[in-house]
């Protein structure tokens, strides 16, 4: 067995993981901002079938890729207990489900998605511009899951600057594209909204790409031989994969489904309400990468540790993922009071929306230390495979406790649109709560053993 790192290179270590994550995180969001600056730069009523189509998009693609990140803690584990022959087939039953989830998504889609938003009673362009725009994402869902793939090989072994190096030279191509597809520069079709999507789907199959090379070529990953002795799909395989996999897919579901209901019951309220609310969540959603690549760094660390049974480890990297989670979101919330009106002119010119997305700031100020404790806690339970808990209180947290205290608070209180927030603030802090008794409640399952 490999020697533990001495303690006090474990935060160095953890930084090293963190980092390339968080880049790669923010490159991700990038490519999004930039879809919906350029498409609205265009035209508004295409802004607003892109808005239309990426609402359907999101929640459904997250959380059935969540699925995929399955094979992150599957594989940390093979690594730290040096089963490096059990990776390949783990890497290519994953190819075989990410396969099978993008066929039920472009059914989704197609079947689904298409009709609904035919049936939203949208403006006349507005629907067609959302269905193209789906159909150009569509292009690139089997790349898109394959990827997922490669990435969780990628993060397992530790590499996450494979990750971030990769997104990091797709996306200036998925803006070029968007360059040529949206506006019809240089002799490519005019397609608006819908180029958005094509040049998304095409930079799919480009990262893909990227990541099938590197797998094959990369020094680190030449001795898994990934696509040697090619296997058939077997279920005890895709078993392992789903009974951790769908928990996580789930939790991420519950997760961003949540926002977009949220803005849902929020359209009773003014035009400027609406925007400010959507500001608010745009730029906290930007913090969250921060708590985000934490939790995710904290599932490759402590599912290699508890891999190498070295519980000792798998708790430092814990404990170390909160504490780091919990500094940041104290500059976050130093950042949102201070700056909250500056932050705000970033995005609006409009002194009413200004002043309100300056309000929501300060509730959105609020969350950042239950989100700082309760994400990487869900990544370290994920480390230990421990899924079902988070997915559970998840959905408690969020839809069963703070959905309806958000309800109750804006319709029958003097806080208005500003009750769905405290609503959120009051179900992340019980889920950052009964999480953190549930990470103490594994920690010592794993430690009986060795008393």
């Amino acid at each position: 067995m490999e020697p533990s790192l001495l303690p006090e290179r474990k935060p160095v270590r953890f930084l090293k993981i963190v980092t390339p994550i968080l880049i790669t995180q923010v490159a991700l969001y990038m490519v999004t901002f930039f879809d919906i600056l350029m498409t609205g730069r265009y035209d508004t009523y295409h802004l607003a079938g892109v808005t239309i189509g990426s609402s359907f998009w999101v929640p459904v693609y997250t959380g059935l890729a969540g699925i995929l990140m399955s094979l992150t803690p599957i594989i940390a584990q093979h690594i730290g207990a040096r089963r490096n022959t059990e990776v390949r087939p783990a890497v290519q039953q994953g190819l075989y489900v990410s396969a099978a989830l993008a066929i039920v998504v472009f059914l989704l889609i197609t079947l689904v998605f298409f009709k609904v938003i035919r049936s939203m009673g949208l403006e006349n362009p507005v629907g067609p511009i959302a269905i193209r725009y789906l159909q150009g994402m569509s292009v690139g869902l089997l790349p898109l899951f394959a990827y997922t793939v490669l990435r969780s090989f990628f993060d397992a072994l530790g590499s996450t600057r494979v990750s971030m190096f990769i997104i990091l030279i797709s996306a200036p191509i998925n803006v070029l594209l968007n360059y040529l597809l949206i506006y019809g520069n240089f002799g490519f079709p005019e397609l608006g909204g819908a180029g958005a999507g094509y040049a998304s789907g095409l930079t799919y199959w480009i990262v893909f790409g990227i990541a099938l090379g590197v797998a094959l070529g990369g020094r680190p990953f030449r001795k898994f031989s990934l696509f040697a002795q090619w296997q058939r799909p077997k279920w005890l395989y895709w078993k392992e994969i789903l009974v951790i996999g769908v928990p996580i897919g789930l939790s991420i579901f519950v997760e961003t489904s949540i926002f977009s209901v949220v803005t849902l019951l929020m359209s009773s309220f003014s035009t400027e309400i609406i925007s400010a609310h959507q500001i608010a969540l745009n730029f906290t959603s930007l913090l969250y990468m921060m708590p985000l690549s934490i939790s995710m760094g904290a599932t490759i660390l402590v599912g290699q540790s508890v891999g190498g049974n070295q519980y000792a480890d798998a708790k430092r990297y814990s404990y170390m993922g909160i504490t780091f989670a919990v500094a940041f979101s104290l500059l976050s919330i130093a950042i949102l009071l201070i700056a909250r009106s500056s932050i705000a002119s970033l995005y609006t010119t409009d002194p009413a929306i200004m002043a309100l997305a300056s309000q929501f700031f300060i509730f959105g100020a609020l969350f950042q230390l239950s989100d700082a404790v309760q994400a990487p806690i869900q990544g370290a339970l994920r480390g230990y495979k421990d899924v079902n808990i988070t997915f559970i209180m998840g959905f408690v947290s969020l839809w069963v406790i703070g959905l309806p205290v958000g309800y109750v608070a804006a319709s029958f209180t003097g806080l208005g649109p500003y009750g769905y927030w405290v609503g959120l603030i009051a179900g992340l802090t019980v889920g950052a709560v009964v999480l953190s008794f549930r990470l103490r409640f594994i920690q010592r399952k794993h430690e009986m053993p060795a008393q």
